[in-house]
């Protein structure tokens, strides 16, 4: 990796590490509210998710709306998990273990979710994904399941139906689905996760199986004419992709009391608001999709005080990113202002 990419990379790394000494600063001074701070590791979540969704978009050139499925996969399976082994196993490893769950089965259904979806193209492939988070909200809200001395029990109509035994708990309950997960996420966890995230991302880009993904984006029949494994590259970018987001969700199931497949966090709204933090974020920036999700995820709560104002500054906030990101003219402006400091210097 050559000296621009490894001090661009840093700077990246630097800006997460710095907005997370700040908080801690404001919290441990008592100048951040309880109502902020509940926000910061929602904040950080959907940063996490903008990251692997970018790299899906912005890196392999696939335009998925259904990433909230993915998220919901991981906060499901991991808050399962937790609820079952909270009285065995200690926290520490219960919570990693939990994260290995929930990455490894978003990463599966990312995988055979791709074999069929990476054949499609532009509207059909959104189409598709956004079709694929539906039905997996949709199934995990149909689903009962407990666990007794005899083992686990599924059922697909009522908690009635599973037929537990006296000892037995019912861990999914339907449309109510998981109560009681443990609550081990925290905002140094998530910054963790984040930078983690970071560091997958930014070394697959900033590496040779990166090139070859962004070769596939530019022009699949030329990448695939000079060799290189068109199908293969896309499966392994979109189930890391998949992977992150799971990452998120288990940051998500283990950061509230109650976790239900509701279109609020899964939904088709859910997975528009991510993209909407790709796009602005600059489409192929992972950085900048980091600093979007931050922004827009917490100006709404800063502008409460404003009240009927509140929205309308939201939406002129979100036009003038756009046009600071994607106008032409600006990008200009930007560029020559760059090129004067660095000949000052």
């Amino acid at each position: 990796m050559n000296k621009k990419l490894m001090k661009d990379q840093l700077i990246t790394y630097g800006i997460v590490i710095a907005a997370y000494i700040i908080m801690e600063i404001l919290i441990k001074t008592g100048n951040l509210s309880s109502h902020m701070k509940g926000l910061l590791v929602p904040m950080t979540y959907y940063a996490v998710i903008a990251v692997a969704l970018n790299l899906c978009v912005g890196i392999l050139g696939e335009l998925s709306i259904g990433h909230c499925g993915f998220m919901c996969i991981g906060a499901f399976f991991s808050a399962f998990f937790s609820r079952v082994t909270e009285n065995i196993l200690p926290t520490a490893p219960r919570f990693f273990l939990a994260f290995i769950i929930g990455i490894a089965f978003a990463a599966l259904f990312g995988f055979l979710i791709g074999i069929p979806v990476l054949r499609l193209k532009g509207d059909y492939l959104a189409i598709v994904t956004l079709a694929f988070g539906e039905i997996i909200k949709n199934v995990i809200n149909a689903i009962y399941l407990g666990v007794d001395s005899k083992g686990l029990h599924i059922s697909l109509k009522s908690s009635m139906e599973l037929g537990l035994e006296p000892d037995g708990e019912i861990i999914i309950n339907g449309a109510m689905g998981i109560t009681g997960t443990p609550h081990d996420s925290n905002f140094t966890i998530a910054v963790v996760v984040l930078l983690i995230s970071l560091f997958v991302v930014l070394n697959l880009v900033n590496s040779r199986d990166g090139r070859a993904i962004m070769a596939v984006r530019d022009n699949s029949i030329a990448a695939e004419a000079t060799g290189i494994n068109v199908t293969g590259y896309k499966m392994m970018a979109f189930t890391i992709s998949a992977a992150i987001a799971g990452a998120a969700g288990v940051l998500f199931s283990h950061n509230i009391t109650s976790l239900t497949a509701a279109s609020q966090y899964f939904g088709y709204n859910a997975s528009i608001m991510i993209l909407v933090y790709v796009v602005l974020g600059g489409i192929g920036n992972i950085r900048g999709s980091v600093i979007a999700a931050v922004i827009l995820y917490m100006l709404p709560e800063l502008l409460r005080g404003l009240n009927n104002y509140r929205m309308l500054i939201y939406a002129v906030v979100l036009i003038v990113m756009m046009i600071f990101n994607w106008s032409p003219g600006v990008i200009d402006a930007r560029k020559k202002l760059v090129a004067r400091l660095r000949e000052r210097r």
